[in-house]
């Protein structure tokens, strides 16, 4: 063929520019044939613009990029841009399409080179049975049908000059083949690559696509061949060449990825980059001057890298963004320079557009549905997987291409077929969705089908003494410092503090001590109880970018070489306590649905979001005279200059905010102030709890009495009151109705917003009902309590406070303990507090404002509809404290 090759050594042939440039006169849009990086410049911003506009567009009907690619290309061709005057000419003139076509071959290697190393041939061996069976007929029929098809097309369409047998292979090729790139993307975007159907659709993909390549390089052979002798050692080359870098090269190629350290390490040293471009453009220079396309030879060199410790992601994320953004986009606007849908003007041609597209879905839909149910799929199964392999996309593009290069395909009948691939492309998400809704998906996670009642879990009945099952979410790994603190604090010690710390502990129980402590004091051992179970989950986005699909794939041997997942299960090891982890790899709006679908999955209580702040000593600033500006995970959005929050995103609050409406257990987002330098030994944490009332604050109260349980950990609970008139009425009217009401429970479901409905008479007086008995559970002497809690309340001092502006009296306070907690023992206070967005007892609101406008903070909506009044109260008064902001269940909202 050489084409690559000629393209490649022609640009050493350019001349030096003239300078001045547009200063002398120059016009920027001429093409200069010495000089030919300006226009290129123009071109390539132009493309860039148009498909990522298309893009953003197309994503929200969850359509792969490559659709906004080639419809990007048709627009700037002479289907539509090209009717413009002279914009062709200015644009795209003819002397430089060899510049943009060597750039966008350049990048087509590299990206074979991609496709080629995403294809895991260890795949290959799951479902081996189903998936060949479904490869097979996806093969044979279409080729069939393909073939048959070709003869009516080459009757209307094709002049006799081209060969029909050369034609007939070609049509085949391209109705037969599958596009596993476009596959796997559309199989992480449906979150199907852990169900059956999932994997037998990427094992038959990657046997396809495979056969589908060695078919295109024999038709290529033939075309360019001279003769028939010719054609066979062009085959007989390109085996033994396939032969010795699939064995021998993929050896050599460990041998080295070991020498360097670079498999152990995961990721490939600089010295191994180099040698790994050097190989794929040698492969591609070889199978290009042998008389086979340069992208056969990137292909092959994709598939000797290993997949070993994440190894081949690594590579991936050297390379991709690059070539997605910058290469392939210039490749398929060219298809549609090429492309011109005006040809398209009789009957005649639309019907043979329709009649391409029925066959060449039909045969693939048919055929490998059919396999499918015979090899024991449901019909809805048997149809998703129909339907994935009927997907055509770029590499379908790719072939057409080839096919008008090699002038097999005329003008007209590549702009026929590129609609069908367009068309076929489009169409496979949607059918999948219907055949196979998430409701019949069968997880190999899963014993059941989603949407049976029976397949998901029970959660456990939280119990508002103590909770055991905690779901944590990971995100990143800044997270682990927040995670690992409120975990420590969480898991009960298996020694108690010596009796000096003991005589510092606030008492309000006598009752509860004497009847409780004794044989804590006597032989110093832990009160029972049970042991807590950490179920993290690992989230990665799910981005455009080959990486992440790659991620997606091998997620269930990743989480066991995640470094967030393997720091935090070595702390739950060397703490005693139970860690399991789930790695779940989707896109960024789907987070919460994630967090919630975890927390069904695995009947967990108690949701924890850590949010990570920066390290930072207050002591170390304080000394240094500086003012100690409150960090919370809003500065960054506000500009303060005392920011050094890490994550400080309006869109992570949203995050939030989703988790908060759709969880169905209680929720725990620990805000962290970062760590401070404490002194070594046993010190305690303290904690600070504002008590207004309503469900959150209850839930507050009751999970403050059990992380006191833990002898580290001590606190105080201020139970607040509103001095104004009509409060006082209505304190004194709900006072002496609570002896009388029981407590009854009701539900509030949260809306997409997380605004509730307010509060009626009749849940207003449940509400304060429930409160009084909650807080005289835990301030009564004369309760009984098991000895674990009365532990626990020994460390806890429980205060009534009164104040006409309640909210400056808790800033006030908290400012109080922080200072308190950093002087006795060196630890950043940590401020409990109830989110109360649903069913809040005091409107806190006009305060807040009031108290925003007094200190002077930049606090948008964002800060009280994530952390609630009261924790943007304290952030806005500049308290000192870290922040854990808890939200009752929609059930246990009582």
């Amino acid at each position: 063929m050489g084409e690559f090759s000629d393209q490649v050594l022609s640009l050493f042939a350019r001349a030096a520019s003239e300078q001045g440039g547009v200063i002398s006169g120059d016009n920027p849009t001429h093409y200069n044939r010495d000089n030919p990086i300006r226009l290129w410049i123009i071109q390539v911003f132009i493309i860039i613009t148009f498909t990522q506009i298309l893009s953003l567009g197309l994503s929200r009907m969850r359509q792969p990029r490559v659709i906004a690619e080639v419809i990007g290309g048709v627009l700037l061709g002479p289907t539509v841009m090209g009717r413009i005057p002279h914009f062709r000419e200015t644009i795209f003139p003819t002397d430089s399409i060899p510049i943009l076509t060597i750039t966008s071959n350049i990048g087509l290697v590299l990206f074979l080179f991609l496709v080629g190393l995403e294809i895991d041939t260890r795949l290959l061996k799951r479902n081996i049975l189903a998936s060949a069976g479904v490869s097979i007929a996806g093969l044979l029929f279409p080729l069939g049908l393909g073939a048959a098809l070709g003869v009516a097309v080459y009757r209307e369409f094709i002049d006799d000059t081209v060969n029909f047998g050369h034609f007939l292979l070609f049509v085949a090729v391209a109705v037969g083949i599958t596009a596993f790139p476009v596959l796997c993307r559309i199989l992480t975007e449906l979150k199907l690559l852990d169900t059956e159907v999932g994997l037998v659709v990427l094992s038959a993909g990657i046997g396809n696509d495979v056969i589908g390549w060695v078919l295109l390089a024999l038709t290529v052979a033939l075309v360019n061949a001279s003769s028939g002798l010719t054609a066979l050692w062009v085959l007989l080359a390109s085996a033994g060449y396939t032969i010795v870098l699939l064995y021998p090269g993929r050896w050599g190629y460990r041998w080295l990825a070991r020498r360097t350290g670079s498999l152990e390490q995961g990721f490939p040293t600089p010295f191994l980059m180099t040698v790994t471009i050097l190989v794929v453009l040698a492969s591609a220079f070889f199978t290009d001057i042998i008389g086979v396309h340069a992208i056969f030879g990137g292909f092959l060199a994709g598939l000797i890298i290993p997949h070993d410790n994440g190894f081949a992601i690594s590579v991936v994320e050297k390379l991709e963004d690059l070539i997605n953004i910058l290469f392939l986009p210039i490749y398929f606007t060219l298809s549609g320079l090429r492309t011109n849908l005006g040809l398209l003007n009789t009957g005649t041609d639309w019907g043979y557009i329709v009649l391409i597209c029925t066959v060449a879905f039909s045969s693939k839909f048919l055929a490998c549905g059919a396999a499918a149910f015979f090899g024991g799929f449901n019909w809805r199964e048997s149809g998703a997987i129909g339907s994935l392999m009927s997907c055509k996309g770029l590499v379908e593009l790719i072939v057409l291409n080839i096919g008008l290069q090699a002038r097999i395909l005329n003008e007209r009948t590549f702009s026929m077929f590129v609609v069908h691939a367009l068309v076929l492309t489009f169409i496979t998400t949607p059918l999948v969705i219907a055949f196979y809704p998430p409701k019949y998906r069968i997880h190999h996670r899963d014993e059941k089908p989603a949407g049976d009642e029976a397949a998901l879990p029970t959660r456990a009945p939280s119990n508002d003494e103590h909770k055991t099952r905690f779901s944590l979410v990971l995100d990143k790994i800044e997270a682990l410092p927040a995670a690992m603190t409120l975990s420590q604090l969480l898991h009960y010690p298996s020694a108690v503090l010596p009796s000096s710390h003991a005589s510092q502990l606030s008492t309000i129980n006598e009752k509860a001590l004497e009847a409780g402590l004794d044989d804590v004091k006597d032989h110093g051992e832990a009160p029972p109880r049970s042991a807590i179970t950490i179920e993290a989950l690992r989230l990665m986005e799910l981005t455009a970018r080959t990486s992440a699909v790659l991620r997606s794939q091998e997620a269930d041997s990743l989480i066991y070489n995640d470094p967030v997942v393997s720091v935090y299960k070595t702390f739950g090891q060397l703490n005693h306590f139970n860690v399991s982890a789930k790695l779940s790899v989707v896109n960024y709006e789907e987070f919460p649905e994630a967090v919630a679908k975890h927390v069904s999955d695995t009947g967990s209580e108690m949701v924890i979001i850590p949010w990570p702040r920066g390290i930072t000593s207050v002591l170390e600033e304080e000394a240094e005279g500086q003012h100690v500006g409150t960090r919370n995970p809003f500065d960054g959005i506000f500009h303060k200059t005392t920011t050094e929050d890490q994550t400080s995103s309006v869109v992570y609050s949203e995050f939030i905010r989703n988790v908060f409406s759709q969880s169905p257990s209680d929720i725990a987002l620990f805000v962290d102030r970062g760590l401070t330098t404490a002194p070594t030994g046993n010190t305690k944490q303290h904690f600070f709890l504002p008590f207004f009332g309503g469900p959150d604050d209850r839930l507050a109260l009751t999970f403050l009495v059990q992380l006191c349980e833990n002898y580290a950990v001590s606190a105080t609970v201020v139970r607040m009151a509103t001095m104004d008139s009509d409060d006082v009425a209505r304190t004194t009217d709900d006072a002496k109705l609570s002896g009388a009401l029981s407590p009854t429970f009701h539900n509030t479901v949260a809306a997409a917003d997380t605004v509730y409905g307010q509060h009626t008479t009749q849940t207003r007086l449940e509400s304060d009902t429930a409160d009084n008995l909650v807080w005289g559970k835990y301030t009564t002497p004369s309760t009984v309590h098991p000895s674990n809690v009365a532990s626990a309340l020994t460390r806890i001092s429980f205060i009534n406070e009164s104040a006409t502006k309640p909210l400056h009296r808790v800033a006030e306070l908290a400012k109080q303990e922080a200072a308190i907690s950093i002087a006795r023992s060196g630890k950043t206070l940590i401020v409990l507090a109830g989110r109360s967005r649903r069913l809040a007892v005091e409107n806190l609101r006009g305060e807040l404002r009031s108290l925003i406008s007094e200190t002077g903070s930049s606090i948008s909506s964002s800060v009280p509809k994530t952390l609630g009044d009261v924790g943007a109260g304290l952030v806005a008064a500049g308290v000192n404290a870290s922040l854990l902001v808890l939200q009752a269940a929609p059930s246990a909202s009582s």
